[in-house]
């Protein structure tokens, strides 16, 4: 098959929402899941997840032809590998994120790109009247819906994270804005002699005690709820920070690590876990994410640079960057 010409190609790109919407459609029918034990046909699936029959083939048929779902006779579907990715009971499930990335008060915000670049200004903010956390604080069922893409993305980068960073010498580590505790589990799993804290806000971790239990863990693991823009649990020896500072402008990140800075111990390892932005025409799922920053929550990804300049401004020395197997790296300051 033939390379496709540059306009189709730029073609695809343009409709890239519509495959991103059919995935939201199908993660939040639960498809995936419906096909894990084999395949069936456009009917029952359309029985099972309460959809239009007509409308749900559509949808299946168009997923199939970019390869999630196979399409075999008789409007019979089955899974491919990344189909499999879609199912939410496995290590890289992925349909916690593909069913929030379409919830409608999302979409609007991306809908308002071109606002923020022609201001600067956050585009969530611009169309909500508040932020990202107040909205969800105020809208439970996107909170939970939040919660879980959150929890969709902790798995493959928890794994990852466990085999490339060397916990072992640290006694307590806090997880600061931890979520429900899905990677803090498995540091502490994979560490059976580390005791945890974790730190979120408190109708966040309030719904931790379940993943936490389900670890095996929860006798190793004290819950704690607070702000961390306020004060955070001090004298741990180790303080991971995953996903946190690239929601933040610089001199709200700055913030943060200040926070943390003011109750470390000498000794104590600082781990943030984050993207780092490649060179020019590289790494664009980063510099996507940069954006996805802009308009949702009015963070940035950053350079190595760039984070050893936060780090510098807060009071910490940046030691090393250690890459693991997914889009994350473990970046490792000192107090100095």
């Amino acid at each position: 098959m033939s390379e496709p010409s540059p306009s189709a190609a730029l073609m695809r790109l343009i409709n890239g929402y519509q495959v991103s919407q059919a995935l939201h459609v199908v993660a939040t029918l639960g498809i995936a899941e419906l096909l894990s034990g084999g395949p069936r046909t456009s009917q029952q699936l359309a029985a099972a997840a309460g959809a239009d029959p007509g409308a749900l083939y559509r949808v299946l048929r168009a997923v199939a032809a970019v390869g999630v779902f196979s399409e075999g006779a008789g409007q019979t579907f089955s899974l491919t590998p990344l189909g499999e990715c879609l199912r939410s009971d496995t290590p890289s499930g992925l349909g916690g994120w593909a069913a929030f990335i379409g919830r409608p008060y999302y979409w609007e915000a991306w809908a308002h790109l071109l606002h923020s670049v022609r201001t600067g200004e956050n585009a969530f903010h611009h169309v909500h009247g508040t932020d990202v956390w107040g909205y969800r604080s105020q809208h439970a069922e996107e909170g939970a819906v939040f919660d879980h893409a959150m929890k969709a993305l902790s798995r493959d980068v928890a794994e990852a994270v466990v085999s490339a960073y060397d916990f072992s010498p640290l006694g307590c580590l806090v997880d600061v804005g931890g979520g429900q505790g899905s990677l803090l589990a498995s540091i502490l799993t994979a560490n059976p002699g580390l005791r945890g804290i974790l730190f979120d806000q408190p109708h966040v971790v309030a719904r931790a005690e379940q993943v936490l239990r389900a670890a095996g863990i929860v006798d190793r693991c004290q819950v704690v709820p607070g702000d961390f823009l306020k004060a955070v649990p001090e004298g741990a020896d180790g303080y991971v920070l995953k996903a946190i500072l690239h929601d933040w402008d610089d001199a709200a990140a700055i913030a943060i690590l200040q926070v943390c800075r003011r109750v470390m111990k000498p000794e104590a390892r600082l781990l943030v876990l984050e993207r780092l932005i490649e060179p020019p025409n590289k790494g664009p799922e980063t510099k996507f994410s940069d954006l996805n920053m802009l308009v949702a929550p009015g963070g940035q990804e950053r350079t190595r640079e760039e984070f050893e300049a936060l780090f510098a401004a807060a009071g910490f020395r940046l030691t090393k960057v250690v890459t693991t197997a997914t889009r994350l790296s473990v970046i490792e300051g000192v107090p100095t």
